[in-house]
């Protein structure tokens, strides 16, 4: 049996991003990007719902399917790699913010959004930005 058929339905499929979106976001190139797979499906059910649009473990970069190739998820999802290279104890404070605060309450959450508007507001500034 192929490897991929396995694989690919709990791993996800590997993401190329489009030239354009890595002029315009470097940084984006720290990260690895897959699209589907079983750690999208589990976000969801953590959160109740079918899916989560994307979820971050390690230096992967997971997207739901269906999730458009959009800056601010991206770059949110990137805050969230750089979360998990400032500690090892990252996931446990994350769930452990959690729980204490809930999802919309975590102050990784926060970061990350933070990160992305600032990140998003200064493409649009600069003049050579195709955004």
């Amino acid at each position: 049996m192929d490897a991929a058929r396995i694989l690919d339905p709990l791993i996800g499929n590997p993401l190329p991003l489009p030239p354009s979106l890595l002029e315009t976001f470097p940084e984006l190139r720290a990260a690895r990007f897959r699209r589907g797979g079983l750690f999208v499906r589990i976000g969801g059910w953590c959160l109740r719902r079918r899916t989560v649009a994307g979820i971050t473990l390690w230096r992967t970069i997971w997207l739901a399917p269906e999730a458009p190739l959009d800056p601010w998820l991206l770059l949110h999802e990137l805050r969230h790699v750089h979360q998990f290279a400032s500690s090892r104890w990252f996931p446990l404070l994350y769930i452990w913010d959690s729980l204490r605060r809930g999802y919309r309450g975590n102050r990784f959450e926060a970061d990350a959004n933070a990160f992305a508007a600032r990140r998003v507001r200064e493409a649009l500034r600069s003049p050579s930005s195709p955004c």
